[in-house]
């Protein structure tokens, strides 16, 4: 399998000039109508300037005020409505390319074949919200940048026809100013990657211990765990400080620099006005034009901080969007019916596991070992690269090596001990893609009937996030539910009964038998109700299969199964 990210690679930089290419319309306009802005912003002293110098000349006639007062209106308009819609159009933009980010970031998370990159679930939510804005926010810089740019360009052209000496100030003060922030900046950058990576590996930990909460405060590990996580969120607050720090020496130094420049204008044009070489009328474009030029400079010298922060968001996104997948599937599609069969595989705690299930058998595994169980569930479920463990798995007589990732989930699921629950209602849970047509029996087969009937909207009855408002058993017959609505031709549970009492695990225990019938099923389970209900039991010790034959014949001359699996 391949998609656009694989082919292609894509570092930061080349994300950044993805999107500012994709959005290059909306960034002309948006240009136009900010440099109107700025313009309009800057030729208001200009304008002010010259009405004082014509009224000092005595050019006082009513018809000369009301030219001022609408060349002043004029501007005015301008100024509003060149921002509102100048704004109006680049955030827009920002919007819409941060969302395509978003979407490419959390659809590199989800793909059937995992990436090979060292981060975890929730430093890609961090990389997929955060980054993905601030990468976006490139849209505004530049624009922004240019806009102001304008705007010192106007200035120093207007300050310079009344006096060269005035033009030049603003043109080095600039340079200057751009000089000492864009050194600066590069701190900045540095610090605020760092900042990102430490603050998602928090968020990271906050999800790891969401999920484990309940084991953990099983055992009294809960303390040891908020230890940890108090240890990552410190660390994260200690560079979001820094960060802070220099970010603040950052705007101190821009506003410094830029009062400096506006009061050496200010200064200059003074002294040039003392000493007769300018009329009063440029004395006051000078002044105004000094306290005006303050905003566009405020924003020119902060951009080469944006740039930064954008790049490096930019780079995180490319740890992911550039991560090759951690194996390469086969475009074979498995035959229809499909049976399963493990020939010698080892990996994990698995040591040369083989055995076969013919297409339409129900089949019992007795795991003594509880890993065994999981490594043998996560290499059915093609969480382990078919090159990552010796041996062959084959569905339907086709190896999975030679399958596609998304054909073996379509043809066969592997449910896990402990599916996840989704925020939204119980058929959402059971159907998320709204197109099964076993709701009900499977449903009735799980014995969720008795949740779905404690509630006035039955199915529709609102989940929290994770089960938050169902109890261990409730959660675990919802999943089973699922995994039996999905309907495929090979369904692998993974102990889908251990948070029931027995006479419900011996009911659902002939309920699956009966709902299955005719379909591959493989239960990795020590109850003793799956295991009876089962046609054939394997026994899987020490990795490797040690037994096979009915439950209750083994039972009867299998002493250690029997310690193992009677309650």
């Amino acid at each position: 399998m391949t998609t656009p990210d694989t082919q292609r690679p894509r570092p930061g930089s080349d994300i950044l000039r993805t999107a500012l290419r994709r959005n290059i319309g909306a960034m002309v306009w948006g240009t136009v109508l900010m440099g109107l802005y700025q313009a309009g912003e800057t030729a208001f002293p200009i304008a002010l300037g010259l009405i004082v110098e014509h009224t000092m000349q005595g050019d006082r006639t009513l018809g000369a005020l009301g030219l001022s007062i609408g060349a002043l209106a004029v501007i005015i308009t301008t100024v509003s409505l060149s921002w509102r819609f100048g704004m109006r159009v680049l955030q827009k933009a920002n919007t819409t390319e941060a969302h395509r980010w978003r979407v490419r970031v959390a659809a590199c998370g989800l793909q059937p074949v995992a990436r090979d990159v060292d981060l975890k679930s929730g430093e890609i939510l961090t990389i997929a919200t955060e980054d993905a804005d601030q990468t976006a926010d490139i849209i505004e810089v530049v624009p922004l940048l240019i806009s102001s740019l304008v705007a010192v360009v106007v200035a120093a052209v207007a300050l310079g026809l009344a006096d060269i000496r005035l033009g030049l100030l603003v043109i080095v003060g600039t340079v200057a100013i751009l000089s000492v922030l864009s050194v600066m900046s590069k701190r900045i950058g540095a610090s605020t990657q760092e900042q990102q990576a430490r603050v998602a590996r928090a968020g990271a930990k906050v999800a790891d211990l969401i999920i484990g909460l309940r084991p953990l405060h099983g055992f009294g590990g809960n303390h040891a765990a908020f230890r940890s996580y108090r240890k990552v969120s410190t660390e994260a607050k200690h560079q979001a400080i820094t960060v802070a720090k220099v970010n603040g020496v950052y705007a101190g130094t821009a506003l410094a620099l830029n009062a400096v420049l506006a009061a050496a204008v200010t200064l200059t044009a003074g002294w040039l006005a003392f000493g007769g070489e300018i009329t009063i009328g440029e004395l006051v474009m000078a002044v105004g034009l000094a306290q005006f030029i303050m905003e566009p400079l405020k924003l020119f010298s902060e951009m080469p901080k944006y740039v930064m922060i954008a790049r490096a968001s930019a780079e995180r996104m490319a740890l992911v969007l550039t991560a090759p997948p951690v194996t390469t599937p086969g475009p074979e599609r498995p035959a229809a019916g499909g049976s399963l069969e493990i020939d010698c595989v080892r990996y994990g705690t698995l040591r040369d596991v083989k055995f076969q299930v013919p297409a339409g058998e129900f089949v019992a595994i007795a795991v003594y070992q509880p890993r065994s169980a999981a490594d043998l569930a996560s290499v059915l479920a093609v969480n382990v690269p078919p090159e990552a463990y010796e041996g062959a798995v084959r569905v339907g007589g086709q190896e999975l090596a030679d399958l596609s990732v998304e054909a073996v989930r379509e043809h066969m699921l592997v449910n896990p001990y402990d599916g996840e629950i989704f925020a939204g209602t119980l058929r959402t849970n059971i159907d998320p893609s709204g197109t099964s047509r076993t709701v009900s029996e499977a449903v009735e087969a799980s014995l969720l009937t008795d949740v779905v009937a404690l509630h006035r909207e039955g199915l529709d009855h609102g989940v929290r996030d994770r089960g938050a408002n169902l109890s261990g058993g409730q959660r675990q017959r919802l999943s089973l539910a699922r995994a039996l609505a999905a309907d495929t031709d090979v369904l692998v549970l993974h102990d889908p009964t251990t948070a029931v009492d027995a006479v419900t695990e011996q009911l659902i225990a002939r309920n699956i038998a009966k709902l299955r019938r005719g379909r591959t099923t493989v239960v990795l389970t020590s109850s003793p109700a799956l295991l009876d209900a089962a046609d054939r039991v394997l026994v899987l010790d020490d990795g490797v299969i040690t037994a096979e034959d009915t439950h209750r014949n083994l039972l009867a001359k299998d002493e250690t199964y029997c310690s193992a699996v009677a309650r």
